[in-house]
């Protein structure tokens, strides 16, 4: 992704300023000449950079006064309605979305994608690589023969410590032998639904739902219930009641409890408690995709589902996927009163994780490095949300719906009425720019009209040419 010009990396830099507080509605803005002394750039840059501020409505010129501070009048976009949670569910058979979903896989990867908006990940450069480069050779030379060495089951006890030690912070009390290491949380999800269902159980998941878990549940023959789910506060346990009362039990309910994907959800802490009880109550095993809880705006940490389980009846999925290292393919996983059934499956399945990658993973995470890159991740996530919303504010039609999350990598926006996703899929790919539409995150038509739009990139001159394009190319589909 091309670099943006200094004036624009300035004014985003006075933006954050504005947005803190650090200057304040009314405050008079620095100077030209001051810009220019203070850091060593030209008049024209000076100029242009307090141009693109006015612009977007950050700045007042005021005659003879100079430049002052205001809180730009910017174009909101509506809420997202709520589900109705006493709405017919469907279980569907999920013979075919499959096909669907690897059909809008297949033509992104075969397209010249100039702009990427369809993954759920950020740029490599908001990563601590050489951080993680530099872990890998200290592994190797403190191991030498590490990669000539059998693997360990469950996975590395180094890596498994620092883990459990951190998952203290979502309330969750774990040793490191209740934790076996995964392929990411695909794999993870993969085992706990192989460990407790068969083929034709049903599974309930919330509607819309990550693409990934419905391919999943089709290739393991099971049946999916999707469950109403809130944009702002996660699954509809009133739904959830109505369905335990059909004639088919459930075997499990899979969620995501914090920036849930596609809709950015997170489960206030007492709805978690009443999902845990009641999955409990109704002998219906949880299984929770904690992917994305450490990409809060806030450095609080969130409650995972878990720490309210007292019978084994939750299991815990993450990632490191999101958060640290897209290439080492790292999750994790505790399976509760499965343990035993998890680690045999996952054993059958791939065998041991290789180690290098989970101790360069462990020396990373066990130092205060970790925390100032998940500071840094946020703050950059929460900015790169905040002026995607504002662009799609800006550019896209009236009638446009989004909720603006309180965290994670994408935002979920509702078209204007009768604007199909697929026919925006296919105008946009045929330049260059890739999204994800709505159909791939259910097997019911309800969201035709949706599409989920990743913020994990910069907004470089070209990512926000191509969110304008966007906007047009909705414009001319109306």
């Amino acid at each position: 992704m091309e670099q943006q010009p200094l004036y624009r990396r300035l004014a985003a830099h006075y933006r954050e300023a504005i947005e803190a507080g650090a200057l304040g509605q009314g405050e008079r803005f620095p100077s030209v000449r001051t810009l220019m002394r203070r850091h060593e750039v030209s008049l024209s840059t000076a100029l242009q950079l307090c141009r693109q501020l006015e612009s977007d409505g950050w700045l007042e010129a005021r005659p003879r006064s100079g430049n002052f501070v205001r809180q730009p009048r910017r174009k909101t976009v509506p809420l997202l309605t709520e589900p109705m949670p006493s709405q017919a569910l469907d279980p569907a058979q999920y013979v075919g979305i499959n096909a669907r979903v690897s059909e809008f896989i297949a033509r992104g990867r075969q397209a010249r994608v100039r702009v990427n908006f369809s993954s759920a990940r950020s740029s490599p450069a908001l990563y601590p690589g050489d951080a993680l480069k530099n872990a890998a050779a200290r592994a190797l030379r403190r191991y030498p023969e590490l990669l000539v060495t059998p693997s360990s089951n469950n996975g590395n006890p180094v890596f498994r410590n620092v883990l459990a030690r951190r998952a203290m912070a979502s309330g969750m009390v774990l040793a490191p032998e209740d934790i076996i290491v995964t392929q990411g949380c695909i794999e993870a999800l993969n085992l706990a639904l192989r460990a407790i269902c068969q083929p034709g159980d049903i599974v309930a998941v919330e509607s819309p739902t990550f693409y990934g878990l419905l391919q999943v549940l089709e290739a393991l023959g099971l049946r999916v219930l999707e469950i109403p789910t809130s944009p702002r506060t996660g699954i509809s346990i009133d739904a959830l009641e109505l369905a335990v009362q059909g004639k088919d039990p459930i075997k499990a309910v899979v969620v995501v409890p914090h920036f849930q994907n596609p809709l950015g959800a997170v489960m206030p802490d007492d709805q978690k408690g009443a999902l845990v009880a009641f999955c409990a109550l109704h002998r219906i095993a949880l299984i929770e995709d904690d992917t994305y809880s450490a990409l809060s705006n806030d450095d609080a940490p969130l409650t995972a589902l878990k720490a309210w389980d007292r019978e084994g009846n939750v299991i815990h999925c993450a990632s490191l996927h999101k958060i640290l290292a897209p290439g080492l393919r790292l999750g994790w996983m505790n399976a509760g009163r499965w343990q035993s059934r998890v680690a045999m499956l996952k054993y059958v399945q791939s065998r041991n994780n290789e180690e290098l990658a989970q101790l360069a993973a462990a020396d990373v995470m066990a130092s205060s490095g970790y925390d100032r890159h998940l500071r840094r991740l946020r703050s950059c996530l929460k900015n790169q949300r905040a002026r995607t919303v504002e662009l799609i504010a800006k550019h896209f039609p009236d009638g446009t719906r989004l909720t603006e999350p309180n965290g994670g990598l994408a935002l979920w926006v509702a078209l204007p009425d009768g604007l199909s996703s697929r026919r925006l899929f296919d105008a946009a790919l045929s330049e260059g720019i890739y999204i994800a539409p709505g159909l791939m995150f259910s097997n019911l038509p309800r969201f035709e009209g949706y599409v989920r739009l990743n913020c994990g990139a910069p907004l470089s001159q070209e990512v926000e040419a191509a969110l304008q394009r966007l906007g047009q190319l909705c414009h001319r589909l109306r």
